[in-house]
């Protein structure tokens, strides 16, 4: 009996077919470790878990990679969007690493609990900072996007204009640009749609690295997209995730 899978692209079951079989490459976004972890986080790995325990049963050969996300996942609360990790390192008196690894260590312990099995491939967004900033520039000589005081926006309504941006999300630019709230200090993007793919790093800011564009932090958007295309290419059969990740996942006509 063959396989079927949900695709969130067409949205009807399909015959699951690899594009390089016997192999599968499975990518699921991981958790950001600022804190512990919860039963809302635990479902999709173990949803994942089940696949590639299935997958694995009918013989495919799976490259299971799940990430660690231990910075660049902010809300921009304004210009000086706040990262996670980084907030919470101070609350809680530590060096953000020592956080990370804290809540990194908890997060095995709670996947271990619900016999998960552990993924192939564990990268962590801090370790691919040179694979993002590579892929930042990329995105950059294509057109879309642009650099303001250090830090560099995904310009949506220029990707709108060649790709269908909310084709696998199912909603339509114009009802985004309409419905998306204007926030502080965000004068200095093209469009309130736009979304920081590197963030220039206020001087009290924790983590940060060396870029073309300054001292800054990753994006979580482009820390996924990195890490995956490092570990699976540029094409890959399942990725997994929240809902969320709907809306920065598509490329098509």
């Amino acid at each position: 009996m063959s396989l079927k899978i949900y695709n969130s692209f067409s949205r009807t079951k399909e015959v699951f077919e690899p594009i390089n079989s016997p192999y599968v490459g499975m990518y699921v976004c991981g958790p950001t470790v600022s804190g512990e972890s919860h039963l809302g986080h635990a479902r999709p790995y173990i949803t994942f878990d089940f696949i590639y325990r299935y997958l694995t049963y009918k013989g495919y050969k799976v490259r299971y990679v799940r990430n660690i996300t231990d910075a660049g996942h902010f809300e921009e609360e304004g210009r000086a969007a706040e990262d996670k990790v980084s907030k919470k390192a101070i609350l809680e008196k530590l060096e953000p690493m020592e956080l990370v690894q804290k809540y990194t260590n908890l997060f095995h312990w709670g996947m271990q609990q619900f016999n998960c099995i552990e993924p192939n491939i564990e990268p962590t967004a801090t370790g691919h900072i040179v694979e993002q900033i590579s892929m930042i520039e990329k995105i950059i000589n294509e057109g879309y996007a642009y650099v303001v005081n250090g830090s560099v926006y995904f310009d949506v309504k220029k990707y709108a204009e060649n790709y269908d941006y909310g084709k696998l999300s199912g909603r339509v630019l114009d009802d985004l640009l309409e419905n998306t709230r204007e926030l502080d200090g965000q004068e200095e993007k093209k469009d309130r749609v736009d979304f920081a793919l590197w963030k220039n790093a206020a001087p009290e800011h924790i983590m940060r690295w060396k870029s073309p564009w300054g001292e800054g932090f990753p994006g979580w958007h482009i820390e996924c997209s990195a890490m995956a295309t490092k570990y699976l290419g540029a094409e890959f059969d399942i990725h997994g995730g929240g809902m969320d990740l709907h809306f920065h996942t598509t490329k098509a006509k």
